[in-house]
């Protein structure tokens, strides 16, 4: 696969992520880490060109060397890039070689410039975590934690090194004589411009800075050191930024891409039986006082025989079409997930039962004038039985002092006050006052919807049969789920 960076975009990262084999992103990091190196080339360029104007603070004799090491770096890089693209895949020895060496060139190389340039939080920072956030993405996490902690190592040892005698080659030097820096020592940014500023501010009268000076601090080695520290830092923090918001952003389809395939029923695009279920419970327990809620099972009649009879391609396309007319017919706040083959279950908050009579009969009717239109086959018509149950605001209210009755019992039984701590009382009362219905009597209300269809289909079929109505003409009198209401 060819590495460019110049669509290197959302979609182009996704792809990336979840796509490109290891070689190439091996090969990708190490475009990144030449293009780095490359800025690092043109500097010293600069430096090189500015000499005459630049040597009083910059130590050109330690130039060509530090020069000459960033272009055989940046050859090895070329050359690793190259090498990866034209090698195997799937030979995971000679991969895992080329990342051991990617790791070691790099926090060496990173290491020295850090080290030459002089030492800057920015600068080493940026270069610390970034080359690790990178890596993480794009080479063996291993490795890149590895290279983070290498890293960290080699940047403590430079820092402790003056304290030990030891004097690493560093390319600022200083024009003014100063008892604290008569020699060379190696030390940190924020030191040397805290000595700079001190310094300066002596050159200046009554410590100030007016604008016939601005000129000369333009060219004082402290301007020229900041500004070199924020061309090598920033545009890879801006890098480095730009890919992790990219990043976030693939993340965060792939958490909804997978919600949604988790939620929702992958043929009909309805809701699946698990979330319709959580959203039933929801539904139960935000439901308002004197709202009831009606439940409805529906099954498409006949079902097996047009599988049977057309085949199941024909039979998924009248489940889609017959989940589109679902979706159609209600409103938003319908609860509409397939429950399971060729049933639906539907789930109307804040409905009486007069009202999802009317709704389940306009339902079966939209269904049965539907004309199923197949290819190469003549037009068809189904139709659905439909069994129907609601829960009227006084059962639910039965239900729930009930059930709040028996969850007290059950407490008082199994413990005793005298040895439950108090602060676990207070927690089994609050949890017990949340579970204001039992944990089954979603099951129940289907349960019984689908005692209402059943009777549907012994009926003849095509037709809608409440629950409710069932009962009173049976037993007489109203019946609830639970028989302590």
């Amino acid at each position: 696969m060819a590495v460019s960076i110049s669509h290197l975009g959302y979609n182009k990262i996704s792809q990336m992520i979840f796509e490109w084999q290891a070689a190439d992103r091996t090969s990708l990091m190490a475009l990144f880490i030449v293009l780095e190196v490359s800025l690092h080339w043109f500097w010293c360029l600069y430096v090189w060109w500015q000499q005459d104007a630049l040597n009083t603070y910059v130590n050109i004799h330690y130039l060509y060397p530090l020069w000459l090491g960033i272009s055989f770096v940046g050859l090895f890089f070329l050359c690793m890039v190259k090498g990866l693209f034209h090698s195997s895949n799937d030979n995971e020895i000679v991969l895992s070689r080329w990342q051991i060496a990617l790791v070691l060139v790099y926090t060496a190389y990173i290491s020295t410039v850090i080290v030459m340039i002089g030492y800057s939080s920015l600068f080493a920072g940026v270069s610390l975590v970034g080359a690790a956030m990178l890596g993480m993405m794009l080479i063996r996490r291993r490795y890149a934690w590895r290279m983070f902690w290498l890293h960290i190592i080699l940047m403590l040892l430079a820092i402790m090194s003056p304290y030990f005698g030891i004097s690493l080659p560093n390319l600022r030097q200083f024009t003014v004589i100063h008892p604290m820096l008569e020699s060379h020592n190696y030390l940190t940014y924020n030191e040397i411009m805290a000595a700079e500023n001190a310094v300066a501010a002596l050159a200046f009268e009554n410590n100030v800075l007016n604008w016939d000076s601005i000129s000369e601090l333009q060219r004082s080695s402290a301007f020229f050191w900041r500004s070199t520290h924020l061309y090598l830092a920033l545009p890879k923090a801006i890098f480095i930024v730009y890919m992790f918001r990219a990043l976030l952003l693939v993340l965060d389809d792939s958490r909804f891409e997978t919600l949604r395939h988790a939620n929702q029923d992958e043929l009909t695009q309805l809701k699946n039986r698990r979330y319709g279920l959580k959203k039933m419970k929801y539904a139960l327990a935000t439901v308002r006082e004197y709202q009831d809620l009606s439940v409805m099972l529906l099954d498409l009649d006949w079902f097996k025989q047009i599988n049977d009879n057309y085949g199941h391609d024909v039979g998924d396309q009248v489940l889609i079409e017959i989940s589109q007319t679902l979706s159609q017919s209600l409103t938003d706040k319908t609860i509409i997930s397939r429950y399971g083959g060729e049933e639906f279950l539907i789930v109307l908050p804040d409905t009486k039962h007069d009202s999802a009579m009317m709704i389940a009969e306009q339902l079966r009717l939209n269904i049965a004038e539907h004309v199923m239109k197949i290819e190469g086959l003549a037009d068809f018509n189904v139709t659905a039985s439909f069994g129907l149950y609601t829960l009227t605001h006084e059962e639910r209210d039965c239900i729930a002092q009930g059930y709040k009755t028996i969850t007290q019992q059950k407490t008082v039984a199994r413990t005793s006050p005298l040895i439950k701590p108090i602060a676990t009382q207070r927690a089994e009362s609050q949890i017990a006052s949340m579970q204001k219905l039992p944990s089954d009597i979603c099951q129940r209300l289907i349960s019984t919807a689908d005692k209402a269809l059943y009777e549907a289909k012994h009926r003849g079929r095509n037709q809608v049969v409440s629950a409710n109505e069932m009962w009173a003409e049976k037993e007489g009198g109203k019946q609830w789920l639970y028989k302590s209401c």
